[in-house]
Order: C-alpha cells, then structure tokens, then sequence
C-alpha cells in the first residue's frame, strides 16, 4: 500500500480536505497517515482537533505549534518547531507521499521538510493568485517543489504549466468547496438555531476578515469595517480569522466590538457543516475569505469583498470588491442586500465547475507510479515562452 501522509493546521483546511481523508482511509491501495498541527490544538481557536476525532479519522501524530503569538517573529519560530518535530515523524513514518492543500505557512514547512527528505509531494488547489497577502509566494514556491497538482479550475492549471511544470504532473479536478456543498447535509434553520442561539436568515451578515499580511495597514482596516458594520442592525455571525500576524489584534477587537452591539454573535470556529449551513441562509456574506469566492456563489448569496487580499483570484458575477473605506463597505453591502441584486444573484454561475474532486485525487494517488520519471523533475517552457525569453 502506498503510505500518504496529509498534514492539517486550520478549520478551513480540514474541512476542504475531509473527503479526501476519508477517502484515502477507505482505500484498499493507499495508507493514511494523518498529522495534525496548527490551531486544531489550540483552545483560543476552538480545539478543532476533536471535530477530526468526531469524524472517525485516526490521528497519526500531533504537533504542537506555539500559535498564540501572531507577532511575525513568532510565526517563524512556530514554523521552526514544526520543520523539527514533522522531520522526525517523517523519518519514523517514512511515508511514499505527502498531500498538502493551499499556500499557507504550514504547508511551506511542509514542503520544505519533505524536499529535504526526498518525499514527493502532491499539492492541492496550486496555481491561484491573490495578491494581498503572503500567501502568494507561498502558493507558487510549494507548487516548484510539488511533482503532481491538483489546481481547482483551467485558468490555473494554465498558471502552473506556464511555471514550468511538467503537463502531465497538472490535474484539474475542480473544488473541493464545491464538492463539500454537494455531500454535507446541511442543517435546517431551527437546527441551527439550536446550535448557535441565533435564528440564521436573510437579515443576517457571515463575517470573516483576515489578516491582508502584506500590508502593514490592519488596524485603519478594522477601523473602517466596524465603523461601516455599526450602520446596519442586521444579525452578524463573525468568524474568528486565521492564526497569521495581526490574526490576535482582529480577534480583540471583534471581542470589544461583541460587547458594544448585541447583534453580534462571535464564533473561534463553526466548523464545516454550521458554516455551510449559515452560508445558505445569510443575506450576505462580508470579508476577505477565499471561501466567500468559491463556495457563495453555488449558493448564490452576494458577497462584498473587501480589500485586496484576494486580488487575482476568479470573481463570480455575485461578488462586490470595495476598497477599505467605511463609505465603500456601506455601498457595497447596500447594494448586496438590495432586491435588485439579489435578483441578478439568481444568475451566478460557479467559475469553479461542480465535480468529483475527492474521488478523482484518491483514483489519481492510486494509480500513481512513483518511478524517476515522477520523482525527477524538469523545468518545461512551451515553444512561445522559450523563444521569448532568448530576446
């Protein structure tokens, strides 16, 4: 059997990477090896470890990152830790593949580590652009060191080959965030109302923003969201951000934000069912969150994205960008809870297609050869980019 070590650090991870775990646990031809690290293990994030463990999956080994420290410096020492620690579960485990999903600082120790150890590596949702943050260089140096992709849509399997890489390492298979609308069962209204106290409707916000790491510009950012989200008594469920530097001066301040306004319910995490669940029922979902731009438009719920964060990325006709500007969050959303627009809404078509994305990754690992053809790889420029570049 071939041994697949996949490695989880965020709820959002875990939760596009889910059917693929249970997937590979189910096959007859691949091993899984599950390592779970990140926030999963920290209570201010809300211990989503035991959200994996609820779902039956066996957790190989946990590695514990010191993830209460967003200051840049920390992050890096965290990053430290775990390049220590995965390096020594990889020598013991000595898996044939390592699977990693997206462009976060996680998963470039990951690739790192697995370089150095001549472990092939298999990337998820490679090829993206999103110019805001650090996560697009961090995206495009794990994709140099992968040697098969698993990119979500043709514009970015594209991307990857114009990199260099080899056509036949580059499957596109869709989204993963696609596929987990089609399989979860989602909750009906009043269960969700018993799971969050709060009756989940058109009058409600979803709220993520996250940290745009590029950009030392984060607390005139918070400023002008809370004092554009001050204008609307609308219900708001507001989700914690993820665990990059200024991660904890958002958290505060969306705590001191709760305390001041009671139409504000805060959550470290929802999980993927809950959050899904409220994605179908909101009126419309705010923020920077790569999942607004993938997963709303299936459910077609205007989105006002805000900021640069995800500059580049593919925009359905349901999304509204605005700048930072409280007087540009306010238009936006006016516009996104209008009935004009929720009923051109109506039309989103998904630039992500809807497919087999975990099964078409788990047949694909199945029959892969790892052999020297795979495992060596070579830059690869088209016949237009070669004579282009010898101008």
């Amino acid at each position: 059997m071939k041994k697949v070590m996949v490695v989880t650090a965020t709820r959002a991870e875990y939760g596009l990477l889910k059917n693929i775990l249970k997937g590979i646990d189910n096959s007859q031809k691949l091993e899984l090896q599950l390592i779970v690290t990140g926030t999963h293990l920290d209570k201010k994030y809300g211990l989503t470890v035991k959200e994996i463990e609820q779902d039956g999956l066996f957790i190989t080994e946990k590695i514990y990152m010191d993830v209460n420290s967003d200051k840049k410096n920390a992050i890096v020492q965290s990053m430290a830790k775990l390049m220590n620690e995965l390096a020594d579960v990889m020598e013991k485990l000595k898996p044939d593949l390592l699977l990693i999903l997206g462009d976060r600082y996680e998963m470039l120790v990951c690739a790192s580590v697995a370089t150095i150890m001549s472990v092939p590596i298999a990337h998820i949702a490679g090829g993206e652009v999103s110019y805001g943050a650090n996560d697009e260089q961090i995206r495009h140096a794990i994709t140099k060191m992968s040697h098969i992709h698993f990119p979500e849509a043709d514009i970015y399997a594209n991307n990857i080959i114009s990199m260099g890489e080899e056509s036949f390492r580059v499957n596109q298979v869709g989204a993963l965030g696609i596929e987990n609308i089609i399989l979860t069962k989602l909750l009906s209204q009043q269960e969700l109302k018993n799971e969050l106290d709060v009756l989940v409707d058109e009058n409600t916000f979803l709220i993520t923003y996250h940290p745009t790491t590029l950009l030392n510009t984060l607390k005139y950012e918070m400023n002008e969201l809370l004092a554009a989200l001050k204008c609307f008594d609308n219900k708001m469920i507001i989700t914690y951000p993820n665990a990059d530097n200024g991660g904890n001066y958002i958290i505060e301040r969306l705590k001191e934000f709760q305390l001041a306004h009671n139409n504000i319910f805060l959550f470290s995490s929802l999980g993927v069912k809950k959050y899904l669940s409220v994605m179908k029922y909101v009126g419309v979902v705010i923020g920077n969150s790569s999942s607004a731009l993938i997963e709303a438009p299936i459910f077609k719920k205007p989105v006002v994205n805000i900021g640069k964060r995800q500059e580049g990325r593919l925009m359905a006709s349901n999304i509204i960008n605005c700048s930072n500007e409280r007087n540009n969050i306010i238009q936006a959303i006016n516009r996104a809870i209008s009935q004009q627009f929720k009923n051109d809404v109506v039309k989103t078509v998904s630039l992500y297609g809807i497919g087999n994305t975990s099964n078409q990754i788990i047949n694909i690992l199945e029959n892969l050869v790892i052999d020297e053809k795979f495992f060596v790889k070579k830059l690869i420029f088209n016949e237009r980019e070669r004579s282009r570049k010898c101008l």
